[in-house]
């Protein structure tokens, strides 16, 4: 019997001379027929296929051969996380059975319509951080509606369940009010904060000339920003740019120290721009339901987290819960956390934290 093919992909990088977060490795078993003069049998050799123009990794392949081992066993490959055992670095890798896009209602190829798009689709910001070798992968999980002026395609207070492209035409944003405060136009996006953030939606959008939408759900999207790390390079580019417009005050002080609230600037928000901005220095935020927490970045990245009796990753989730507290981040770090390794990829990080928030809210309505 042979081994069906099973991807491991890289979502924690330690130092890899080797590897990038990202990367995907298949790994595929041959059965090969062992003759003899008393049976005939066979066993299962592992192959494992490196990302292109990667250079194989034998302590890597170890690891994952291992895996060949259980399966002999008649166990079945679970969905699981296995850490590489390291040279001089190391990585962690992720299995996900589910980690497969499904079409919407029972739909696998691309439409007429999309596919007489595809040009004009792929020069649109979201596809261009696609490889064009998988656009037209991702593409075939997205549908197409035409709006008219006046429709609303989503309200504020809703609960978000997809993620929007305009492809022609151009809708408002509203305000509580219901005063259009700024317009969308023909490749601009929506409804992807709810998604990603687990929030409700945080404005109205209102159609304001007859528009092409395109849409996915959020099981899609989710597993579409899993798949590929320059998608999540783009909402992080994008969210950032988002933050800097609606408060340069506070982008610019950040280079000199920052001082605020978070009853004003939301602790996700506040990790964000300081990652977005390839900050260095130290977060201090006090008067916190436990006390203080201290959070030292690198050029953006997260390297020690401590709240109360808690650090790591877990510090980083914990304060994400909290609503009140005053920060300063100062500048600078001392010289010994100048080689200290990321806790983990900022990005996975925060959509871990918000996916908890939401599972917490979620308890609590229960």
């Amino acid at each position: 019997m042979g081994f069906p093919e099973v991807k491991f992909r890289i979502v924690e990088n330690r130092r890899c001379p080797l590897y990038t977060y990202g990367d995907t490795f298949c790994l595929t078993g041959i059965a090969i027929a062992m003759k003899s003069s008393d049976d005939n049998s066979c066993i299962t050799t592992s192959v494992v296929h490196t990302p292109s123009e990667r250079k194989s990794c034998k302590i890597l392949n170890a690891d994952l051969t291992r895996l060949i081992i259980q399966y002999e066993r008649g166990d079945k490959i679970p969905v699981c996380m296995i850490s590489c055992s390291g040279c001089t670095g190391s990585v962690r890798l992720e299995h996900n059975k589910d980690d497969i896009l499904s079409p919407q209602e029972g739909e696998a190829m691309l439409s007429d319509e999309l596919s007489s798009m595809m040009h004009l689709l792929s020069g649109f910001a979201f596809f261009k951080s696609i490889d064009q070798s998988n656009l037209d992968k991702v593409m075939q999980f997205f549908r197409m509606k035409t709006f008219n002026p006046g429709d609303v395609i989503i309200r504020k207070g809703e609960v978000g369940g997809n993620f929007f492209i305009i492809a022609s035409g151009c809708v408002n944003v509203l305000n509580e009010g219901g005063i259009a405060i700024s317009t969308l136009n023909k490749g601009d996006v929506f409804g992807e904060m709810s998604l990603i953030c687990n929030e409700r939606v945080s404005a109205t959008i209102q159609v304001k000339e007859q528009a092409s939408i395109l849409y996915i759900d959020r099981e899609n999207f989710s597993k579409i920003i899993e798949r590929y790390p320059t998608v999540q390079l783009y909402f992080s580019r994008m969210m950032a740019n988002r933050l800097s417009k609606s408060n340069t005050v506070r982008s610019a002080d950040l280079s000199s120290g920052m001082i605020g609230n978070l009853s004003d600037i939301p602790a996700e928000a506040l990790f964000q721009t300081l990652n977005m901005n390839t900050k260095t220095g130290i977060l201090t935020i006090q008067e916190l339901s436990r006390g203080t927490a201290r959070f030292s970045f690198r050029q953006g990245a997260l390297i020690k987290a401590k709240y109360d009796e808690i650090s790591g990753e877990e510090a980083f989730y914990e304060v994400l819960k909290e609503h009140n507290g005053r920060f300063r981040f100062t500048p600078g770090i001392p010289p010994d956390q100048f080689e200290t390794p990321e806790i983990g990829y900022f990005m996975k990080l925060l959509m871990e934290g918000m996916r908890r928030l939401d599972e917490g809210r979620s308890r609590s309505a229960n």
